[in-house]
């Protein structure tokens, strides 16, 4: 049996909008929604001639759905910069694909209320399929511009160095 160490104090899940995102060793500001973290494994049903009318069933492929980022628009150009690596319009024949680095592993930190990071995953080999650079306008909406970026991933997995946090109390 696995051994977990367990905060007793704590019974309140994780909220979902205390978070950051880092890659290239750096946290990237802004972010403001990260997409689920998915994966689907296919089924293959089998059974041998002798077998009762049900077939028999059992893991195929895995596949991990893609993650998409948002924030709001700013100057900070890492957005652009990394989807300009798999596709930079204007550059020579041949060049407009960054092939040594387009690819990068990603770090997803879920914090708790306090903001320790409680939750920690890893994102292997993303890339960037879709980038909205800004969304559609309207002079009559009241809203922040956001830009996206859709990561193709092959694959992520907890980071299990990151541990339950000690959180902190007001008692004396």
């Amino acid at each position: 049996m696995a051994d977990f160490t367990v905060n007793a104090r704590r019974f309140d899940p994780y909220k979902n909008f205390k978070f950051r995102v880092k890659w290239d060793g750096r946290y990237i500001a802004g972010v403001s929604k990260v997409s689920a973290l998915r994966r689907t494994t296919e089924v293959v049903r089998h059974r041998h001639g002798g077998d009762p009318s049900s077939s028999r069933k059992s893991p195929g492929r895995t596949e991990y759905e893609p993650v998409t980022l948002e924030r709001g628009v700013t100057h900070d150009p890492e957005f652009e910069r990394w989807a300009n690596k798999v596709w930079n319009w204007g550059s020579a024949m041949g060049s407009e694909t960054s092939l040594a680095d387009f690819r990068k592993d990603i770090v997803l930190e879920v914090c708790n209320e306090a903001g320790q990071v409680a939750l920690s995953y890893v994102l292997y080999r993303c890339w960037v399929s879709e980038y909205h650079s800004l969304p559609d306008l309207d002079a009559n909406a009241n809203a922040v511009a956001i830009q996206s970026l859709k990561l193709e991933n092959e694959g992520w997995e907890r980071d299990v160095a990151a541990v339950e946090p000690t959180e902190p109390s007001f008692e004396p």
